[in-house]
C-alpha cells in the first residue's frame, strides 16, 4: 500500500517539490494580508499550519478531479499513467479526496468558524470545475475560456490563506488585496502555459498542449504576456506595501530572463528548452511569491521597512 501511494505522488503530485512552493505560496498570503493591515507581529504558528495544509490539500483535490476527468483519455492515450495502469484507483482516490475535505473543515473550525463560509465558496467553485460548469463540450473547443475558468481557482485559494489571516484577527478583508490576486491568477496562467509548452518530439497523440494546440510561436508568445501580466500585477502589489522598487528590479531580471528562455527555445524546440520554460514559471513563481509577502515581512519585522 505505502509502495503503490509513493509511486504514485512521485508521478502526479511530489510530496516535497509541490510542497516547498506551497509553503512559499500560503506564507506570501499570509505574509502579504499581514503587511496591508499594518501588522508588526510574528505570523501566528497555527495560521502557518491551517493555511499551508488546507492549500496543500486544495492543490491535492485538484489533482484528484483531473484523474477523473482525464481517465477516459487516459486510458485511450496515456496508459503509463498510475491510474490506467491499475496502480490507484479512482475509487481510493475519491475516498482520499473525502479524507483532505474533511481536513480541510476541521482545521477551519478550529480556527475560526467563520472560515468554514470561504471554504464552502472555494468548494462550490471546485465543484462547478469538477462539472465543467455545464458546458463541457464549449469550454473544450475554447481553450482560452478553458484555463482561464479554471484558473479562477488559484486567487480563490490565495483569498482563503489571507483569510487565515485576516478572518483571525477579527477584520475585514483588505480592499488592497484585489491586486494581489490577479497577481495569483496571471501567475497560474504562467505555470498552466509553461508546463504545456512541448518540444515537436516530445508531443503525444491525443494530448492537448498549448504547444500542439495553438502552434509553439503563439504560446511562447502567450507565456510571455501572461509573465507580463503577472509583473504588472504584482508591481501595483507591491506599491501598496512600500516595497515597489525591489520588486519592480526583481520582475525586469526576470523577464529579460525570460524572453531569452522563449528566444532559446523558439530557435531551437528541443526537450532541454521546453523543460527549461517549465522551470523558469516554477521559478518566476517562487520569487514573486518571496518578494511579495515573506520577504517584505521579513525586512519590516527587522526594521529595515518602515511600519
Amino acid at each position: 500500500m505505502f509502495d503503490r501511494w509513493w509511486i504514485y505522488q512521485r508521478e502526479r503530485f511530489p510530496i516535497v517539490a509541490h510542497g516547498v512552493l506551497i509553503a512559499i505560496f500560503s506564507s506570501a498570503a499570509i505574509s502579504y494580508s499581514v503587511l496591508l493591515r499594518g501588522g508588526t507581529k510574528i505570523l501566528n504558528l497555527s495560521t502557518i499550519i491551517v493555511a499551508f495544509i488546507s492549500v496543500f490539500l486544495f492543490f491535492l483535490q485538484l489533482r484528484i478531479a483531473d484523474e477523473f476527468k482525464d481517465f477516459d483519455d487516459d486510458l485511450r492515450y496515456r496508459p503509463y499513467r498510475p491510474v490506467p495502469r491499475g496502480l490507484v484507483s479512482l475509487r481510493e482516490l475519491g475516498w482520499l479526496g473525502v479524507a483532505t475535505g474533511i481536513i480541510q473543515l476541521s482545521l477551519a473550525v478550529w480556527l475560526t468558524p467563520t472560515l468554514a463560509l470561504l471554504l464552502g465558496l472555494v468548494w462550490l467553485y471546485f465543484g462547478l470545475m469538477c462539472k465543467e460548469f455545464f458546458v463541457h463540450n464549449w469550454l473544450k473547443a475554447h481553450l482560452l475560456a478553458y484555463m482561464c475558468s479554471h484558473i479562477v481557482i488559484v486567487p480563490l485559494i490565495n483569498l482563503y490563506a489571507t483569510a487565515c489571516d485576516w478572518l483571525v484577527a477579527q477584520a475585514s478583508p483588505p480592499a488592497d488585496i484585489f491586486w494581489f490576486l490577479v497577481a495569483s491568477f496571471f501567475n497560474g496562467m504562467v505555470i498552466e502555459i509553461g508546463r504545456k509548452i512541448r518540444s515537436p518530439k516530445d508531443e503525444e497523440f491525443g494530448v492537448e498542449t498549448y504547444s500542439a494546440v495553438w502552434g509553439r510561436k503563439k504560446a511562447v508568445f502567450a507565456w510571455l504576456g501572461a509573465i507580463a501580466l503577472t509583473a504588472i500585477a504584482s508591481f501595483i502589489s507591491a506599491s501598496q506595501i512600500d516595497f515597489a522598487t525591489p520588486v519592480g528590479c526583481l520582475l525586469a531580471i526576470l523577464f529579460i530572463v525570460a524572453i531569452a528562455v522563449a528566444w532559446l527555445f523558439l530557435r531551437q524546440p528541443i526537450t532541454k528548452w521546453a523543460k527549461l520554460i517549465e522551470k523558469t514559471s516554477s521559478l518566476w513563481t517562487l520569487l514573486v511569491y518571496l518578494s511579495l509577502g515573506i520577504v517584505p515581512l521579513t525586512l519590516r519585522l527587522l526594521h529595515y521597512l518602515p511600519y
